[in-house]
């Protein structure tokens, strides 16, 4: 039984799909494309999994519910071939299998995706892109594009390529994701400076003003040149036209999983493969997720919105999102994510749940959250901390049912430093009730990162690393640091490294320069009072095979 429009929406089939435990949509999709078609109210950028096992399947909902008559229009400005691999060949549809901690899963076929447009500005979609933002019916454009997306510099700080050539030819054929972005919204400029919600959902703090700056940034420089018309800025900049929403999502969308293949295809669905882009995205006709999810989304939507609260969504003012981020990125998951994938990796494990059954990485998780998190915490109110942490620690880490990996989670780790620790570490360092020089497992994360970054597991076998824009750089500072140096910066003789090969003693000459960088942790660590703690820490890392879980039990004692 394939999954397309013809299978799906056949009554002859209904009851095969019964029998494979997929609920059917409960709307009528033709009707659906038609409407959405002609009066586009949503579109997104990020055809990603998180996009289609939350926001799709909420749309979903409040199509069934009868609360909405509109469906969302998927836009991929980066991988195409996800379009062509997963979306085409299956009409748009997809089946979200959510993997709850008690072992029962659900089935369900989401329809509510009515096209799936290429961003791309040479291909013929960007046309009807360029249509859909003239329409007086669009309401929101939301993104998934990851905080990559937003930035307008190379990890060399330099200006690429792609967004000077758009910087300087304008509107026309812009090739960076940014300039295209802003290439549709003077579209919706030229034809009346209609309203409109730009919605960063991406995971990353004040996701609003990165979005904001980067598509003002374009629209500073074109009017600059004359490559559009005088007012475009203003217009990006007045929040009754243009809005950029701060938002907090939060739900755990694993790579699709062998597993759940299998469970799909023995209750007799078909063509469920898994497939790798050439730009390496994993994706297929299904998503597995956990049930825990948040959206929190400061509700200033100036063409108004889909009434999403009634799917569970969160709409308040932007110091509330802003506090139930820092809670969530902060504090209660993000930081214990990293701290597991850090770890994982160099004791060779190979899912999260899996580690939350080891007793130093659990009690790393609980510590790290409970004595050195929650005391900075910020509280949202509309989403109790010590009752996230609890769900995080106790239910959705120990998932046996999640395939979520350490190795996922390690990628980009350089950028997820600053804001899932450095804010921390900035609180510890301006209030008055808290004292930095307390803080013992947040150093011993960062060091444990250094020692990620040798690509050596702790018995000394060679451990791939997860992909980060920072890493040929970092790799010219680890690449002469190697197990077997003391942990007071001297060589030991082979007889006290088992015969392994012997560092240069200059490791904290070395990691010097990373661990002063503030772009990486947020702060110059050695201002903040940190750097020789962590150099200490690192220093017993590298002593030799096994030392990763030696000094990992003695911190946690």
């Amino acid at each position: 039984m394939q999954l397309n429009e013809e299978n799906l929406f056949n009554a002859v089939q209904s009851e095969k799909w019964q029998k494979a435990g997929v609920t059917l949509p409960a709307l009528d999709r033709s009707a659906l494309i038609e409407k959405t078609t002609a009066a586009p109210a949503w579109v997104h950028f990020g055809a990603g999994n998180i996009f289609r096992a939350y926001l799709a399947r909420a749309c979903q909902e409040l199509v069934e519910a009868g609360a909405y008559d509109r469906g969302i229009i998927a836009a991929e400005g980066y991988d195409y071939e996800l379009l062509d691999m997963v979306f085409t060949p299956h009409d748009k549809l997809f089946i979200l299998v959510t993997l709850k901690a008690d072992g029962s899963v659900d089935k369900k076929a989401v329809a509510s995706i009515t096209e799936a447009l290429k961003a791309n500005s040479s291909h013929d979609d960007f046309a009807r892109l360029r249509e859909i933002f003239r329409q007086d019916s669009l309401q929101v454009v939301s993104f998934t594009i990851t905080e990559k997306g937003y930035s307008l510099l190379n990890s060399d700080r330099e200006t690429p390529p792609d967004i000077q050539n758009d910087f300087e030819n304008g509107t026309e054929a812009p090739r960076s994701y940014m300039g295209r972005i802003c290439a549709l919204i003077y579209e919706r400029f030229m034809n009346g400076a209609k309203p409109l919600a730009l919605v960063s959902m991406d995971n990353c703090s004040h996701n609003g003003d990165k979005l904001k700056a980067a598509v003002g940034a374009f629209a500073d420089e074109w009017e600059k040149r004359g490559l559009v018309q005088k007012g475009f800025s203003d217009y990006i900049n007045d929040p009754q036209k243009i809005s950029f929403p701060w938002s907090m999502i939060d739900k755990i969308t694993p790579a699709p999983h062998r597993d759940v293949r299998k469970m799909l295809e023995e209750g007799g669905l078909t063509g469920m493969v898994k497939v790798v882009t050439s730009k390496n995205t994993t994706a297929a006709p299904f998503v597995n997720a956990e049930e825990a999810e948040y959206l929190v989304i400061e509700d200033s939507f100036p063409n108004g919105r889909p009434p999403l609260e009634r799917a569970g969504i969160i709409f308040t003012d932007r110091e509330t999102v802003n506090k139930a981020e820092k809670m969530k990125v902060c504090t209660c998951l993000n930081p214990l994510h990293t701290a597991l994938a850090i770890f994982g990796c160099l004791l060779g494990f190979t899912k999260i749940s899996e580690e939350m059954k080891d007793e130093d990485l659990r009690k790393l998780a609980e510590k790290l959250g409970y004595e050195e998190g929650l005391p900075a915490v910020v509280n949202p109110e509309i989403i109790s901390p010590e009752a996230f942490l609890s769900e995080v620690l106790n239910t959705r880490l120990p998932n046996p049912f999640l395939p979520d990996t350490p190795q996922r989670i390690a990628t980009d780790t350089s950028q997820k430093l600053p804001i899932r620790f450095g804010e921390t570490v900035k609180a510890y360092i301006q209030r008055d009730d808290l004292d930095v020089a307390s803080l013992k497992l947040i150093p011993l994360v960062f060091a444990g990162w250094l020692r990620y970054l040798m690509g050596v597991d702790d018995n000394g076998a060679h451990m791939e690393l997860s992909p980060d824009p920072l890493y040929l750089s970092l790799k010219s500072h680890m690449k002469h640091v190697k197990l077997g140096v003391g942990d007071d910066g001297n060589r030991p003789d082979e007889s006290q490294t088992g015969g392994l090969p012997s560092a240069p003693t200059d490791f904290r000459a070395r990691i010097r320069p990373i661990l002063e960088d503030a772009n990486i942790f947020g702060v110059n660590l050695y201002e903040a009072g940190l750097g020789e703690k962590v150099e200490d820490i690192f220093g017993e890392l590298i002593t030799e095979a096994g030392a990763v879980r030696k000094t990992l039990q003695k911190y946690l004692t």
